[in-house]
C-alpha cells in the first residue's frame, strides 16, 4: 500500500467534511474538519496575519475560512490545485472581504445609521451564501490557472506561498538553481495574474 502524502490526508479529510449528512456521517465530518484544522490552522493563520497584519483579526479570518470550508468542501478538487493551495484561497478570500467589512465600517462611522440600515449591517456581518459562491468560484478559477502552468513551476508557487519556504530554502529542497527558482516564481505569478483576471 502506497504511503499517503500530506496532500492526499488533507483531501481525505476534505472528502470526509463533504460527506456529511445522516448522524454518524456528520459526526464524522466533525472529526475530520477538526483534524484539518490542527493539520493547517498555523499555516492559514499566518496567511491570513500577513493579510490583516492584527493577530485577532486574523484568528476571526480563520474562523471564518474553516466554516466556509464545512459548507463547500465537496467542490475541492485534488487534480486541479494541492489541498493547501485551495485552502489558501478561501482564507485569502475571507480576509480581503474582513478588510472591505473594516473600510466601510470606518466610513460608516460618519454616516448617521437609520433603523433599516442598521438591520443590513448587522445582517451582513456573517458570511452570506454570496460569499460562500464568490469564494468557492475564486478556489475554481485557482484550480484552473494552477492547471495551466507547468507541474514544477505550480510546486515552486507551492511551497513558496503556501509553505512560506524562502528561494532558497525552495533552490535546496528542489536541486534547482537559485535563478531558475526566481524565474519560475516570477514567471508563474505573472501568468496567473494574467489568468486570474480574466475569471474577474
Amino acid at each position: 500500500m502506497a504511503t499517503e502524502t500530506p496532500d492526499t490526508r488533507l483531501a481525505h479529510l476534505l472528502e470526509r467534511i463533504a460527506l456529511r449528512g445522516d448522524t454518524r456521517a456528520h459526526l464524522d465530518a466533525e472529526a475530520a474538519l477538526r483534524e484539518l484544522y490542527e493539520l493547517t490552522s498555523s499555516r492559514l493563520f499566518g496567511l491570513a496575519l500577513r493579510v490583516v497584519r492584527n493577530r485577532e483579526w486574523a484568528e476571526d479570518v480563520v474562523q471564518e475560512a474553516y466554516m466556509n470550508v464545512w459548507r463547500i468542501a465537496g467542490d475541492y478538487r485534488m487534480a486541479l490545485s494541492p489541498p493547501l493551495a485551495w485552502l489558501g484561497v478561501i482564507v485569502r478570500s475571507r480576509a480581503l472581504d474582513f478588510l472591505r467589512r473594516r473600510a466601510s465600517e470606518r466610513a460608516d462611522l460618519t454616516v448617521p445609521l437609520e433603523e433599516d440600515g442598521e438591520a443590513d449591517t448587522l445582517a451582513s456581518e456573517g458570511a452570506s451564501p454570496m460569499d460562500t459562491a464568490e469564494a468557492s468560484e475564486q478556489a475554481w478559477a485557482l484550480h484552473e490557472c494552477l492547471r495551466k502552468l507547468e507541474a514544477r513551476q505550480r510546486e515552486v508557487l507551492s511551497l513558496a506561498y503556501l509553505r512560506d519556504l524562502s528561494h532558497g530554502e525552495l533552490s535546496r529542497q528542489l536541486s534547482l538553481p537559485l535563478g531558475t527558482v526566481k524565474s519560475w516564481i516570477r514567471r508563474g505569478l505573472d501568468q496567473l495574474r494574467g489568468c486570474m483576471a480574466r475569471f474577474a
